[in-house]
């Protein structure tokens, strides 16, 4: 419903839609919030993408600090998401599959992130930006290891 949703929105512009974040990865501890990546052919495209989410009623929210990922808020109505675009072979493209992918494929990991996210939870109960930052050691963790196997 939610990937139709947001294709219908996007009128025929060349995209994929990719579903990363936590909630992707099978047995993962995760909120009960969707993160997507609708991901364009190339820059130009960005604009484009922006324009017809706002017209479905995304609120463009830009890149909330992270170069080459344009953040929004999803309308109401629909299942709780986080929406980003991104271009194919983007940096934060890339890193958002990479996590997924080695995630998925590695099952003692997933329970690994999984109990660091329940007990940084418990400790920034009140502090989403200090839950986050605490869990970025672990992610460029995996990170490095995604991209060793991929050279290897």
């Amino acid at each position: 419903m939610l990937r139709d949703k947001i294709a219908e929105s996007l009128e025929g512009l060349p995209s994929r839609i990719e579903h990363v974040g936590s909630t992707s990865v099978t047995g993962a501890a995760a909120k009960p919030i969707i993160d997507i990546d609708l991901v364009v052919e190339s820059s130009e495209s960005v604009p484009k993408a922006i324009g017809l989410l706002g017209k479905s009623g995304y609120r463009h929210l830009g890149d909330l600090g992270i170069k080459g990922r344009e953040a929004f808020e999803s309308p109401a109505g629909l299942p709780e998401h986080h929406l980003y675009v991104v271009v194919v072979g983007s940096s934060e493209y890339t890193r958002h599959l990479r996590f997924r992918d080695y995630m998925r494929s590695h099952p003692d990991e997933v329970r690994r992130y999984s109990e660091l996210k329940r007990s940084l939870a418990k400790k920034y109960r009140d502090d989403r930006e200090a839950y986050t930052k605490a869990k970025t050691e672990f992610i460029e963790e995996i990170l490095r290891r995604a991209a060793s196997s991929e050279r290897a």
